[in-house]
């Protein structure tokens, strides 16, 4: 089989470099260029170091044209402005990892209709997408927790809270991004005003257009470089027992996720492309947990997930992954 011609745009930061380190390692792709403006000329092993040994490519400020798959790892804004300035051929795919194209409202450009990437969502629309507009980290998690409610009907109010670790942040240097401050730390930010929420509620909404879904959430910056630990909250009358066979039916078609009778934690989805979800309740409250780690299935390894997916591949391919338990 012929290998998948793929490039990347913004190949320095957190999602392009675990998407270098994935692509690398997939039996069916080929990796044709890694776009950087700022390290151009040098080689990819100079900024991603752990790759010493491993590639011999370097960064480039120039396009080709001769790829079939084209990733976009750039700043949220900076995708919709690179396919206005360039003209990208119609036979390549382009999977896009900010959030320009996320919404139904902006999911249009010069012909180009995005599709939502979120795979135990829209799987037969990604496979016969040409442009995917790939979910946000915390969407995802939060996603995987609360649709077999949403697609029941069971949906109301939810409060959620979740933590996510310094990589969520970007490579860009910031206060808050510093050792020394995330360090023994955890803080709240943007409450009740994440920029995933719009993509959340549409999907939401898609499984139970009633809109009756009133959904806060409380983000936190933790004390930890990878994942994101969900807890949401929601009333709801069926039993324990039947929620499990909720879920685990909802997702028995999905192969990285995983439902759990026993309590998750973050060690088990870091460096996977595995979701966890466990739930629990007491009384008339029912509380979803969910884990993924950030930049795989919640960044990088769902793209690739995605372009599996559109390639007709296996969706697991270049993705079986070992978590850091220890």
């Amino acid at each position: 089989m012929e290998k998948i011609k793929a490039g990347i745009i913004g190949g320095a930061g957190y999602t392009g470099g675990e998407l270098i380190r994935l692509l690398l390692n997939h039996p069916g792709v080929e990796t044709s260029f890694i776009h950087s403006r700022s390290n151009a000329g040098k080689s990819v092993c100079s900024v991603h170091q752990d790759l010493a040994g491993e590639t011999d490519l370097l960064f480039t400020a120039e396009l080709n044209d001769d790829i079939d798959v084209l990733f976009l790892c750039l700043g949220h804004g900076e995708s919709r402005k690179f396919l206005t300035e360039k003209k990208i051929a119609d036979k390549i795919k382009v999977i896009d990892l900010a959030n320009d194209f996320r919404l139904a409202s902006s999911s249009l450009i010069d012909n180009k209709q995005f599709v939502y990437g979120l795979p135990e969502l829209n799987r037969e629309k990604i496979k016969s997408a040409n442009h995917i507009a790939n979910p946000g980290c915390f969407a995802t998690a939060i996603q995987l927790g609360l649709l077999p409610l949403a697609k029941a009907g069971l949906l109301n109010d939810i409060y959620t809270t979740g933590i996510t670790g310094s990589t969520g942040a970007g490579q860009t240097l910031s206060t808050t991004s510093h050792f020394s401050w995330r360090a023994n730390n955890i803080q709240a930010y943007k409450t009740l005003s994440h920029q995933h929420l719009g993509e959340i509620g549409e999907s939401l909404l898609h499984l139970q257009p009633a809109n009756d879904i009133d959904l806060s959430f409380v983000p936190w910056r933790g004390d930890f470089t990878r994942g994101i630990f969900i807890s949401s909250t929601t009333n709801c009358d069926l039993s324990i027992e039947e929620l499990n066979v909720l879920y685990s039916t909802f997702y028995a078609a999905h192969p990285f996720i995983y439902v759990s009778k026993e309590p998750i934690f973050l060690k088990q989805v870091v460096n996977t492309n595995k979701a966890v979800i466990q739930l629990e309740k007491a009384g008339s409250k029912l509380v979803v947990h969910s884990a993924i780690d950030n930049l795989l299935k919640g960044a990088s390894g769902q793209a690739v997930q995605n372009m599996n997916l559109i390639f007709g591949l296996d969706e697991t391919t270049g993705l079986k992954l070992k978590a850091n338990y220890f």
